[in-house]
């Protein structure tokens, strides 16, 4: 589609992710690994690259060591001349202040959007789980010759709740009416029993959205936000429209997943070892990109019926090793070695862990360069978990280094 030559994205990645803690300790949300050999913000950075958008700044803040590294590394040598994937940290141009909300943290790098020669922003999230075409997007923006427009899901009422913001559209998909994560809902025009959810997926018209973010700036009641205070203040004024997300992965209900704690970060894991996942990671159709680095195949050791290596229903990246012990519905990411006689059971552990001798591990997260000594047992007793780890509200199990420790590169 030549229009996507005339935008650009911004992504925003500087969120502290607190409700996703400990595993945001020593790293910004974006970065946490997701399915094994990805990190979240390769999702949509897949996306922007499949829709032929090639011209994206990523926004940082928070922890963002590991994260401009990753993009560095595996993002910046997949763009053609004149393309880009940038890291701009906080650059404080504008502002002295670090980032006080999503309009803000767009509002500081407006230099940096002026200075390429676009049409339209997309506004964009680096937290979320899914597959979008933003080509389809942009062609219903130009059709109904919008101003702004608003990517929504169709939710149920109970899932929106207090969580996300609501927006009502008349017969063309303008949005007449918006409310930012109410108690009670309204309901869907097409689908009363669903509502129409925001995702956090903004695109503007780019002469419009220099001036809007000037004005937000400057008006001292404001929190800078797109959903609570941009959207609202421009209804009625501009033709702002929602785009009404659908994927094409032929699943009855459109997948977007925001794994913002720990429990939903687990189940959409977990979700990726079924025999037939709701997200696909294995579409040649839609390829997804990420930096990794290189490794041995994966090794499966000991064929003794007492201590045999196995993995069953489960997600293994490259260099890990099961040495003779037992692996069943988990997500392994790099370098990972399960010694003999352990059970490691609906887990996910992250890059150059090691897990000792007869270990009991299940329904446990475990962070990068943990080594589990022999005997350990996680998942089994979770009062005994509470006294040593961070364990979440449907007793997952959350085990970090000590922050005392030297910090290794992921």
């Amino acid at each position: 589609m030549a229009q996507m030559r005339d935008a650009i994205g911004v992504l925003l990645a500087g969120g502290q992710g607190e409700r996703l803690w400990p595993l945001t300790r020593d790293r910004a949300k974006p970065a946490v690994p997701f399915g094994g050999v990805y990190r979240i913000i390769d999702f949509t950075l897949s996306n922007c690259l499949n829709s032929d958008l090639r011209r994206v700044f990523v926004l940082t803040q928070y922890k963002a060591l590991s994260l401009n590294r990753h993009v560095r590394r595996g993002w910046s040598p997949l763009m053609g001349y004149g393309d880009f994937i940038e890291v701009l940290p906080p650059q404080m141009r504008v502002s002295q202040h670090w980032y006080r909300g999503t309009a803000d943290a767009v509002y500081q790098n407006i230099y940096s959007i002026g200075s390429e020669q676009s049409n339209y922003v997309f506004i964009l999230s680096g937290d979320h789980i899914y597959r979008m075409n933003y080509q389809k997007m942009l062609a219903q923006h130009v059709e109904a010759g919008a101003d702004v427009t608003v990517a929504t899901i169709e939710m149920d009422p109970a899932d929106a709740a207090g969580k996300f913001g609501v927006l009502e559209t008349d017969e063309h998909w303008r949005v007449v009416g918006f409310e930012e994560k109410p108690a009670h809902p309204k309901p869907s025009r097409v689908h009363p029993d669903k509502v129409n959810a925001s995702m956090g997926i903004y695109l503007f018209n780019t002469q419009l959205l220099v001036p809007i973010l000037i004005d937000d700036a400057e008006a001292a009641t404001s929190s800078h936000d797109f959903g609570k205070d941009i959207l609202p203040r421009i209804l009625g004024k501009y033709r702002v429209f929602a785009h009404n997300f659908r994927d094409d992965s032929k699943k009855e209900t459109p997948y977007w997943r925001d794994v913002g704690t720990i429990d939903a970060y687990h189940e959409a894991n977990m979700d990726l070892v079924s025999v037939s996942p709701t997200f696909n990671l294995y579409d040649k159709s839609w390829p997804l990109h990420t930096w990794q680095q290189q490794y041995p195949p994966v090794k499966f050791v000991f064929a003794d019926p007492e201590r045999m290596g196995v993995a069953l229903d489960s997600v293994v990246g490259g260099g890990s090793i099961i040495s003779g012990g037992r692996v069943e519905r988990s997500v392994l990411s790099y370098d990972v070695r399960v010694n003999s006689y352990s059970e490691v059971q609906d887990s996910i552990i992250f890059n150059h862990v090691s897990i000792g001798r007869h270990c009991r591990i299940r329904r446990a997260i475990i962070d990068r360069h943990v080594e589990l000594p022999e005997g350990t047992v996680i998942g089994h007793d979770l009062e005994a978990d509470r006294a040593r780890y961070a364990v979440s509200e449907n007793g997952v199990v959350v085990v970090v280094r000590p922050e005392s420790m030297i910090e290794e590169p992921e």
